[in-house]
């Protein structure tokens, strides 16, 4: 008999755990996505043909599992894109015979330059913040020697006990250039103060970069030009190329799943799980409440692969620990909430000598560090993928921000909300109102897991969850840990490994994304 294998949750670590399970003739897989739609926080939302990535996806990993995973689903491109072909721009495309024409066919893989800027003080930044003249002339001379002073201070006399973010911050890029450029935009994203968020988020972010390394990479970058995309010894923050879906990377994850599916997988949308049911030391099933039956049911399982939050996965288990229980209600989560806005033009130029269709503006995403609006950042649909936009001669833009359940911004109503938006970028000067040709709101609840609250006693969750021998903590939310999409996919791959090995080397699954070098073992 097959093995009945239960996922709860259609994100990337989910649908990565069915597809790999699927491929195998011994297990039965049943994965549940409480939403109408599949890809968690990396679906793509279609609103009236134009696309908006939720958060921005860029398809790159030092992992080469990982890599190849999604280059067996979607070829790179092997001919140019279509704003490759209106600005003549010069692209490494692949000679794999399996390439495709992005023109012609959508399962393919876009390869795109990388380009993020930080705008504050009405300027733009590189970012990371590099050393050159742009920046001199935007800081001033002053804050450039006092950031200069600080972190030759700090690398002399570094805190030897980093108890907080901001000393992470500290430590790795100086007093100065913390408060100049982390700490008002961390705050913003976050709502509570780096002193109480924990170093480990830095230490999962930002891995090992630092001003020296920042500093090295700029000046490679004068003598040594590369197109390689593995890019495997440059750190994540300084990838100037990634690979993308050219629908956006909802449309990799529908993909995946639907292989799944032909495979014999079961995906079931709108259901939730409730209940946990135990015997034991084992999950012996689920209760899940279907919203298309409008009931619930009682499912049995030899395996219960886990996406859901912490919080919500505690509450639902039927043998309660009072501990555990308290340790799981304090976990915090930030919500997410994407404006977007279709615009006839900008009214930021282009300043840059990157060409663009209709000169916009070249980044993929700008942080908007200013502290005179709440808005965190500005993606920018056009360079992520010419197909994500309906209209080649609209600027299609999404707005994000930080949210808490119950806040001011979250309290707004879609109008209230893209009103808000609208007055924020066009007190900022990046566009003007009546540029503004449609707008839509976009809600992500718990989509960042918290590194405060409860977080610093998750150790005890981790250990009360390796007690049921059939369970598996996968995935952001899963196991509350801010990881990166391909840091998700390797922790779904140990959770089957480990199902495919009865049930052997759970705990490894928690040592994903924890060493700088994980990406460089083969």
């Amino acid at each position: 008999m097959k093995k009945r294998i239960i996922i709860a949750g259609g994100g990337p670590a989910g649908i990565t755990a069915a597809n790999l399970l699927s491929a195998e003739k011994d297990y039965e897989v049943i994965l549940f996505e409480k939403t109408q739609m599949l890809g968690g926080i990396a679906k793509t939302v279609n609103y009236k043909g134009n696309r908006i990535d939720i958060g921005g996806h860029r398809f790159f990993s030092k992992s080469d599992w990982v890599m190849d995973f999604w280059k067996s689903k979607f070829p790179i491109q092997g001919a140019p894109s279509k704003d490759d072909i209106l600005l003549n721009r010069k692209v490494n495309l692949s000679e794999d015979p399996k390439s495709l024409d992005p023109e012609k066919e959508d399962n393919v893989l876009l390869i795109r330059n990388r380009l993020s800027r930080i705008f504050y003080l009405r300027s733009f930044f590189d970012y990371p913040v590099s050393l050159n003249m742009n920046t001199i002339k935007n800081l001033g001379l002053m804050r450039m020697f006092r950031i200069g002073m600080s972190y030759i201070a700090v690398r002399i006399n570094p805190i030897r006990s980093e108890r907080s973010l901001e000393d992470f911050f500290i430590n790795r890029f100086g007093r100065e250039l913390y408060m100049t450029f982390f700490k008002d935009y961390t705050e913003k994203v976050w709502g509570v103060k780096c002193t109480e968020i924990k170093p480990e988020w830095g230490a999962q972010r930002v891995k090992g970069l630092d001003v020296t390394k920042a500093i090295l990479h700029s000046l490679k970058k004068i003598f040594v030009k590369s197109n390689d995309i593995s890019q495997k010894k440059t750190e994540t923050s300084l990838i100037e190329q990634f690979l993308y879906p050219k629908l956006g990377p909802g449309q990799l994850w529908e993909f995946v799943a639907a292989e799944a599916e032909k495979r014999g997988a079961k995906i079931v949308l709108g259901a939730e799980v409730k209940k946990i049911h135990t015997e034991g030391e084992r999950v012996k099933g689920v209760t899940l409440f279907d919203c298309g039956k409008n009931k619930e049911e009682y499912f049995e399982c030899d395996a219960f692969i886990s996406t859901m939050p912490i919080k919500d996965l505690v509450a639902g288990f039927d043998a309660k620990d009072d501990e555990i229980g308290r340790i799981a209600d304090g976990l915090v989560y930030r919500d997410f909430l994407t404006v977007g806005l279709l615009l006839g033009r900008l009214a930021i130029e282009n300043e840059t000598k990157i060409p663009t269709i209709n000169g916009i503006v070249p980044d993929n995403w700008i942080y908007i560090q200013e502290r005179d609006v709440k808005v965190g950042r500005a993606q920018i649909f056009n360079n992520w993928s010419p197909y994500l936009v309906k209209n080649q001669s609209h600027v299609w833009m999404g707005l994000e921000y930080f949210t808490s359940e119950g806040d001011e911004i979250s309290s707004k109503s879609d109008a209230e909300m893209a009103e808000f938006a609208i007055s924020e970028m066009e007190k900022i000067g990046f566009i003007k109102r009546e540029d503004v040709i449609d707008s839509t709101v976009l809600r992500m609840e718990k989509a960042y897991p918290a590194y405060f609250g409860t977080y610093g006693e998750l150790d005890r969750i981790r250990e009360w969850s390796l007690r049921y021998e059939n369970l598996y903590l996968v995935g952001r939310n899963g196991m509350h840990r801010y990881n990166n999409m391909d840091h998700s996919m390797l922790s779904a791959k140990a959770a089957v490994d480990s199902i495919k090995n009865n049930f052997s080397k759970r705990s490894e699954i928690w040592n994903i994304n924890t060493e700088e070098d994980y990406h460089e073992e083969k």
